[in-house]
C-alpha cells in the first residue's frame, strides 16, 4: 500500500471554489465537489508522489490524523474517485534486477 500512485483522471476541468475543489468531466458533463480534504488529495495526485507521502506531508500536518488511519480513510475515498475516473491508483513496476543478479 505504500506505493501507490495517485493520479488526476483525465478530460477533467477543475477549479478550487470556497476550500472545495468543482470537477466537471468533459466526457459526460458530470459534476463532482470535493470538500476539503477531498481538494488536499487532488492538488497532491501528480502521478509521481505516493499515497503515503501526500498523506505524510499534506493530510496529517492539516488534519492532526495519524498516518495509517489517513492512509485507510484516503484510499477508500480515491477508491470511490477512481470509480468515477477522477482519479487512477496504480503500482509502479518493480525495478528490473541488474544482469547477473539472480541467474543460478
Amino acid at each position: 500500500m505504500n506505493e501507490i500512485m495517485v493520479t488526476r483522471g483525465e478530460r477533467l476541468a477543475a477549479r478550487r471554489v470556497a476550500g472545495e475543489m468543482v470537477i466537471l468531466s468533459a466526457d459526460d458533463s458530470s459534476l463532482y465537489v470535493l470538500n476539503e480534504l477531498g481538494a488536499l488529495l487532488w492538488e497532491a495526485a501528480d502521478g509521481r508522489t505516493t499515497l503515503r507521502q501526500i498523506v505524510e506531508t499534506v493530510v496529517c500536518p492539516e488534519f492532526e490524523i495519524d498516518a495509517d488511519t489517513a492512509i485507510d480513510d484516503a484510499l477508500d475515498f480515491l477508491q470511490q474517485l477512481e470509480a468515477f475516473g477522477i482519479v487512477s491508483l496504480s503500482v509502479p513496476p518493480s525495478p528490473e534486477p541488474a544482469a547477473g543478479i539472480g541467474e543460478l
